[in-house]
């Protein structure tokens, strides 16, 4: 699969790389070319380099992978807004959060991925990857005691959400069906209520019962 990159910070470096090592072919697209250049040269395999309007116009699919403040300037120099990234999955991995407080930033409004598909034309924006630091997603797989990382992922497209559960499974990750985009604003929640916990050095799977568990009762009438 041919994949263009939005972005040369550690989550386009970690997912990007994982591609690449995995045989796709990656382009990385900066608002600096030097920094796409030296991104590229760091993954490796063969990975391009060049301007965000080149990554956009790629490949197959786009990760999206820059800080929450810099999503919209980055896919207007996409070119997202006229059209660039039409009929292409759109892999969003960002997290909306206040910082130093686990809220989300947009709330009371549309989640990011919303956001984002407001604005990328013709897009098949797929949320994904955003409840892992990227040292995570550098683990050659991505395996814990208890078996392979599960990534939830929501999107409406189903040809673009079958490209991207391709890539995780790719990464040696199990996908997850997390329903349609308009859920995608309680997974990015989710990370936000994640992230508090992990700051302060809890374990929140501790509080996740087995699904055998989980049976719902009748209510009496």
């Amino acid at each position: 699969m041919r994949i263009g990159v939005l972005g040369t910070g550690t989550m386009a470096e970690g997912l990007a790389g994982q591609w690449a090592r995995a045989g796709h072919t990656v382009f990385i697209g900066g608002r600096t070319p030097g920094n796409a250049r030296a991104l590229a040269e760091r993954i490796g395999h063969g990975a391009g380099a060049g301007s965000l309007r080149e990554a956009a116009g790629f490949g197959d699919a786009t990760l999206l992978a820059v800080a929450y403040e810099g999503v919209p300037v980055t896919l207007e120099a996409a070119g997202a807004e006229e059209g660039t990234l039409s009929g292409r999955a759109l892999i969003d991995c960002t997290n909306a959060l206040v910082p130093g407080r686990f809220v989300l930033a947009t709330d009371g409004g549309p989640g990011v991925a919303e956001r984002i598909a407001a604005q990328a034309v013709g897009a098949h924006v797929v949320k994904g990857f955003n409840l892992c630091a990227d040292s995570v997603w550098r683990m050659t797989p991505p395996v814990f005691a208890d078996g392979p990382l599960a990534v939830p992922l929501c999107g409406d497209d189903e040809g673009a959400l079958e490209a991207v559960r391709t890539l995780v499974r790719d990464m040696g990750c199990v996908p997850l069906d997390g329903g349609p985009l308009e859920r995608a604003r309680h997974l990015e929640s989710t990370a936000a209520f994640l992230l508090g916990f992990w700051f302060a050095g809890a374990e929140p799977r501790a509080a996740l019962p087995p699904a055998a568990a989980q049976r719902p009762h009748r209510v009496a009438d």
